[in-house]
């Protein structure tokens, strides 16, 4: 059942987990700590937390030497969940560590929100889902980031195509999900019952 199911959370040496471990404890899982190489490629579950710059999360999971393991791992199709600078990483890179490279699943770069607005986006703003998310939906979630992928009116590329967007001065991007993977800019363990609802189903099927 899915309380037998491993989740790993990958040790970044940049993020605060205990949220994400609660949230999937009142789930009925068991999260441990991930650190070595073999474990990001084998773990059943695993999930890439991220607080702080993009740059020092980057530098970290090189420094630990999971940076192309966890490339792996996504390219072959393991279910993992990134959340907010943990989706980050996904990218190419970001103009708030132009010299830090990102691990280039997901195409293009984040860019900082416009000076006019208040930095960091910090707290509610409502996620519209794509039709046909798998994990994904419509509703309030919880924001905490100073930089973000835009997403422009109109389709986006694969595998962006199938994920949600908000606005924050321009839309961009809230999420997205592909094969196994979901990636998240929100918080989704302090997002309430859309975030629990998230939380579980990618957890749970």
């Amino acid at each position: 059942m899915a309380a037998r199911r491993e989740l790993g959370i990958v040790a970044t040496g940049t993020a605060n987990v205990a949220s994400v471990v609660a949230a999937f404890e009142r789930l009925g899982a068991r999260p441990r700590p991930v650190e070595r190489a073999d474990e990001v490629r084998t773990c059943e579950r695993l999930v890439l937390p991220g607080v702080g710059a993009f740059g020092a999360a980057a530098r970290g999971l090189v420094e630990r030497g999971l940076f192309e393991p966890l490339r792996e791992r996504i390219a072959s199709g393991g279910r993992t969940l990134a959340i907010c600078v943990g989706m980050q990483l996904l990218f190419e890179g970001s103009e708030e560590s132009p010299d830090a490279t990102g691990l280039g699943i997901l195409p293009g770069r984040l860019e900082r929100f416009d000076d006019a607005l208040e930095v960091p986006q910090m707290g509610w703003n409502r996620m519209e889902a794509a039709p046909g998310c798998r994990w994904l939906e419509t509703g309030w979630v919880y924001f905490a980031n100073s930089f973000r992928r835009a997403a422009e009116p109109g389709p986006l590329d694969e595998p962006l195509s199938r994920g949600a967007h908000a606005e924050y001065g321009g839309r961009f991007l809230a999420g997205c999900e592909w094969n196994e993977c979901l990636a998240c800019q929100f918080h989704p363990e302090l997002s309430g019952a859309v975030g629990r609802r998230i939380l579980a189903r990618w957890w749970e099927e």
